[in-house]
């Protein structure tokens, strides 16, 4: 095992690039560098970001030979940067989706594993341990046979026929936003959980404003300064929402509503799992319980490091009643990875580019039934290379 620190460099200026940086250095990492859009944007960042130094371009940082990359830009420019990274034999971590196409994904998946190098996606609900709780008891046979699975994912920053982003845009984003967004997250979680696989699904999706601003801008960020009321409007043809029904490997039924203009909610992702002998639920806006339920009643079950499966015990970082939450889910999956580049060995549960590219066929199957109007397989990687 290598016990040296690792020096990381992260392309991408936003949001996400500085919880990616905050996540690095609280595994114990030396942030060497960031890329932006250009030289200038690269310098801004790095003096924000407190990182060593802004990159002019891919070149110049794959010089630099970090031992890993953290690829934080639009969609349509993930499958470009993490070929490069992976062909520079540099151990990588893609935001998701791991890029706009089936073929491209899988590509990478291919690359990444002929390369040798580690390659994860943030799938970081995951790492909630209450969520690691509710996974160690469906599989330990407490819920008894899965009967069904329903839930939604909810968020409001983009109720207002204001609100804009890159991602409204297909060439940027890809031709699924609210889904490959957040969608996506709902239905790794669930799987990983439950252990089962969806293999169709029939799904319904809308738009619910015609045109946006075309000005781009960081997801999430506030748009009070008036320009986005007075900027060109493009059409829209990405979804807002989404409502999927699923059917999985046992045959069972799973449905999901996915929305990006629910007032009120911030970050609802929430899901049951109900079975023979008993139930159980997760809100990610409370992540430091759990539901469980039976036909003699329910209970709430609170993080506890002392007590429960082993990995919910080995992800829970402080003492019970001391919030963990997304900031500290998203470090443990950094620090997994960073792991599996220093020993060679996978934590169990972390999710690879194979995940990232399950992830993108699946979203490719919701939208192709949505624009068909019918049930659409979901192909396993095995069947579409």
């Amino acid at each position: 095992m290598s016990v040296h620190q690792l020096r990381i460099a992260v392309i991408g200026t936003g949001m996400i690039a500085a919880v990616h940086v905050r996540s690095a250095r609280a595994a114990g990492a030396q942030v060497i560098g960031v890329l932006g859009r250009n030289a200038r944007k690269s310098e801004e960042a790095a003096e924000a970001f407190g990182a060593g130094r802004g990159y002019a371009d891919l070149n110049e940082l794959l010089a630099d030979q970090p031992d890993v990359v953290h690829i934080c830009t639009p969609n349509s420019q993930h499958y470009p940067q993490a070929i490069a990274v992976i062909s520079a034999g540099i151990n990588v971590i893609c935001e998701k989706p791991l890029a706009v196409s089936v073929e491209d994904a899988d590509d990478l998946v291919q690359a990444a594993a002929n390369a040798g190098v580690v390659a994860t996606v943030p799938f970081v609900y995951r790492f909630h341990p209450m969520v690691r709780e509710i996974r160690a008891r469906i599989a330990g046979g407490d819920l008894g046979r899965v009967l069904t699975i329903h839930g939604h994912y909810l968020q409001d920053w983009m109720q207002d026929e204001d609100a804009s982003s890159w991602r409204v845009d297909s060439a940027e984003g890809g031709d699924s936003r609210a889904f490959a967004d957040i969608g996506s997250h709902w239905c790794d979680l669930v799987e990983f959980v439950t252990g089962t696989r969806f293999t169709d699904v029939s799904a319904a999706t809308d738009i619910v404003y015609d045109t946006r601003p075309g000005a781009g801008g960081q997801s999430f960020a506030a748009r009070d300064d008036g320009q986005s009321k007075t900027a060109a409007r493009m059409p829209v043809m990405t979804e807002d929402n989404a409502v999927a029904l699923f059917r999985t490997e046992e045959g069972r039924l799973a449905n999901v509503v996915i929305s990006q203009v629910a007032a009120g909610r911030k970050n609802r992702l929430w899901f049951e799992v109900d079975g023979t002998q008993g139930s159980a639920a997760f809100d990610q806006e409370n992540p430091e319980t759990a539901w469980f339920g039976n036909k003699r009643g329910s209970q709430t079950i609170v993080r506890d490091p002392s007590q429960g499966s082993a990995d919910q015990r080995r992800l829970s970082l402080a003492p019970s009643g001391h919030t963990q939450g997304w900031v500290d889910a998203f470090a443990a999956f950094v620090l997994d990875t960073y792991t599996a580049v220093r020993t060679g060995e996978a934590p169990e549960g972390l999710p690879t580019f194979a995940d990232g590219a399950r992830s993108v066929r699946l979203v490719d199957a919701v939208i192709t039934s949505a624009r068909s109007r019918s049930w659409s397989p979901i192909p396993t990687q095995k069947e579409a290379v």
